[in-house]
């Protein structure tokens, strides 16, 4: 049953690397909510302690790795936002 907890994983993990690479790329992040992935990196980061006090490994790997494309795009977001006052 574990295995189903990894393919999820994998699955949502992935799904960010696309407009991570697309917002190194162009640098375009005009239509991305700084509100939103401020949210959503801290939850990332919340799922991710939990899983460490868990010890559940779907759930520490997927969000640490998540962490990484997430905070990509949140960084250029914020790169913009501080550049455009």
């Amino acid at each position: 049953m574990e295995y189903i907890g990894y393919l999820a994983a994998f699955c949502t993990t992935l799904a960010f690397f696309p407009q991570a690479i697309m917002a190194i790329r162009t640098k375009d992040v005009r239509s991305i909510s700084l509100t939103m992935y401020s949210i959503l990196c801290f939850g990332v980061a919340m799922w991710f302690v939990y899983g460490l006090i868990k010890v559940d490994w779907p759930i520490i790997l997927a969000n640490l790795i998540t962490l990484i494309p997430s905070l990509t795009i949140l960084f250029i977001k914020v790169k913009s936002v501080v550049r455009k006052k």
